[in-house]
């Protein structure tokens, strides 16, 4: 017998599993016959295109049994099966980054955890949720071994070489005590397939025995005789087993839509919207897609996991094709069935057909119309911006041909709105000399909000739209270029103040602090770029901006957005003229305040931006001696 020890995520996976408080326990089975069916794609679509797994008279399907007095549930399939290293990796190991993310979300709290399970689908581990110990034997299609995999759920799991005679999976579950009234009955296990998994594509089997009653004649029951009671061996298919997705709009309801979504995405909730459509011309397809109510946990890693499943004529093609929606619309669930695809289509081949192309181009254009229609309902698309506004920005990026229909669904914080605003809602607001979008990035809407930049803007009644998630909006905002003719400007650039000045007006006040701009410039030396006075600045004495004619400035920018060690480059330090200590310092001919005050111009300004300053204890320093003096 080998024993293995399980990863340290699926060991504490499994302790939140085997203490579950979760009342929706019932979706294990919804997870396991999930997985089955993934398993049927798999070898259906290997016996059409392959010959060495092709059997005659092979159909897909699934099983279920139930032990009330062996306390046991199983579920098997004749799908593709597994080796040994393929239950290492699927079962013993994380080997899907979404798993991954849900284990990174556990906080330690148990009831807290266990809400968890709703949020995101984990796959076979809920067995553990009613299961005091599970075997899983498996045989891999091509290959002459089979395995057996068995856990109580505790630290570690054994693995060993067994005898099965045909490919496919069989998961035989000792329930714990308290479970068997629940699960090891035909009602409960009928009424759990219907909820969850009634359009799986294959037929779903439920394995029972009947206690069936002899019947008597006449003469037997006059003489008394008792009729015998005997167990009969029943076979029962308990779901539809149709492509959901082929059938008509027309005759599917709301809660057959849901209960599918929940079968391919593991999602608890409901989905918020549910796209389905059927396309006949030069190109034959139906798509039925779902945007979740909650944004998927591994959106955001590298190696998330593809929502799309594309089939051929109903034949299962892959799950695992990132190409088949545009990454920023990898939220996106669903189904994409061609009927002009041939069924050995590869993965190169997918990349560069134009069927697919077109698919993709409708099924993107498609979805964007959906989402502006749920734009509609303030309260829903709200709900959708929390989620989701992170990737439409992406798709800003990313797709130009449908950069302007994503630019009216990104929405943004602003001076002017407690709400979330628009594009269109801004330039509505804006008055009728403004001919620009101006926005602030960094990565604290309070810091931000209260920016010395935005002072002018303020007082004149400018709105600024407040872009705090600078990871991204450093990168994309620049690249959007304009919105209706209306140029974005960044109000940190030294290019874009909030108020014209004549030319006399600057010459004048640049004249009268040229000589304090000078020294403070000399003072500070390589940490500034310049200094310079500024009418951007009605209370704050000072601030700090960017140059947006450095091109080394931008770069760095950039490859520090991107996650790259670039050394920060010096900002332009600007003064207020109007402001008390500036114009004290004009006069000032006290060598060493000027010197404190300069530093402290810089200093203060960029905390104001929550900016690093580079060396807090002469900060300090120079605080207390400009303090000292002041009492």
């Amino acid at each position: 017998m080998a024993k293995h020890q399980f990863q340290t995520e699926v060991g504490q996976l499994l302790q939140l599993m085997t203490h579950s408080l979760y009342s929706n326990k019932e979706i294990f089975i919804r997870e396991l016959v999930s997985n089955a069916s993934d398993a049927i794609d798999k070898l259906n679509y290997l016996q059409l295109t392959d010959e060495k797994f092709k059997t005659d008279g092979w159909k897909g399907e699934i099983g279920i049994s139930f032990d009330e007095k062996d306390q046991s549930l199983t579920i098997w399939d004749n799908g593709v099966g597994m080796n040994d290293e393929d239950l290492i990796s699927s079962i013993g190991t994380i080997a899907k980054s979404g798993t991954k993310s849900f284990v990174e979300a556990m906080t330690g709290d148990a009831k807290k955890d266990s809400n968890l399970i709703g949020q995101f689908g984990v796959g076979f581990y809920s067995v553990f949720m009613v299961a005091s110990h599970v075997d899983v034997i498996s045989k891999k299609a091509g290959e002459e071994q089979a395995y057996k995999w068995s856990s109580d759920g505790s630290g570690e799991f054994n693995l060993d070489p067994v005898t099965k005679e045909s490919s496919g999976t069989v998961i035989y579950i000792k329930l714990k005590d308290d479970e068997v009234s629940e699960f090891a009955t035909k009602e409960r296990i009928t009424t759990i397939v219907k909820k969850y998994s009634d359009h799986i594509a294959y037929p779903i089997m439920l394995n029972y025995k009947e206690e069936v009653t002899e019947e008597l004649s006449e003469e037997d029951t006059k003489a008394g005789k008792e009729a015998k009671v005997t167990l009969e061996a029943k076979n029962e298919k308990i779901n539809e087993a149709t492509a959901l997705w082929m059938q008509p709009k027309s005759k599917l309801k709301k809660e057959e839509y849901a209960a599918f979504y929940k079968s391919i995405s593991h999602d608890s909730q409901d989905p918020m919207v549910t796209v389905h459509t059927r396309v006949e011309g030069v190109n034959e397809y139906t798509t039925l897609f779902y945007i979740p109510e909650t944004a998927p946990m591994d959106m955001y890693r590298a190696d998330y996991q593809a929502g799309v499943k594309l089939y051929v004529k109903r034949v299962f093609i892959t799950d695992s094709e990132k190409e088949l929606l545009p990454t920023y619309l990898r939220f996106v669930k669903g189904i994409i069935d061609s009927e002009d695809l041939p069924l050995n289509v590869s993965r190169e081949i997918l990349q560069e057909n134009r069927v697919i192309a077109n698919i993709k181009q409708s099924s993107v254009k498609k979805i964007l119309s959906e989402i502006k229609k749920l734009a509609k309902d303030e309260e829903k698309y709200a709900k959708f911006i929390t989620q989701y506004n992170r990737a439409l920005k992406e798709g800003v990026y990313q797709d130009s041909t449908n950069k302007e229909a994503i630019l009216e669904l990104v929405r943004y914080k602003s001076t002017n709105s407690d709400k979330m605003t628009s594009l269109a809602a801004y330039k509505d607001r804006a008055n009728t000399e403004q001919k620009a979008v101006f926005y602030i990035v960094g990565d604290n809407e309070k810091v931000l909000n209260n920016s010395p930049l935005l002072e002018a803007y303020k007082k004149n009644n400018i709105e600024v739209l407040i872009l705090d998630d600078k990871e991204i909006d450093e990168i994309i905002t620049p690249a959007i270029g304009a919105y209706k003719e209306w140029m974005f400007k960044d109000i940190s650039s030294c290019e874009s103040p909030a108020i014209e000045q004549s030319e006399e007006e600057k010459k004048e006040v640049e004249e009268k602090f040229e000589d304090i701009t000078k020294k403070i410039k000399d003072i500070l030396g390589e940490a500034v770029t310049d200094v310079r006075v500024t009418n951007r600045l009605s209370e704050s004495p000072s601030c700090v901006v960017k140059d947006v004619n450095d091109q080394m400035a931008q770069m760095a920018q950039m490859m520090k957005a991107m996650g790259q060690e670039m050394p920060e480059t010096a900002p332009i330090l600007e003064i207020n003229p109007d402001h008390e200590i500036v114009t004290k310092l004009n006069t000032s001919s006290d060598d060493s305040l000027v010197d404190d005050i300069a530093w402290l111009l810089l200093d203060q300004a960029k905390l104001s931006e929550g900016l690093d300053i580079t060396d807090a204890v002469s900060f300090a320093q120079r605080l207390n001696r400009i303090t000292a003096k002041a009492l």
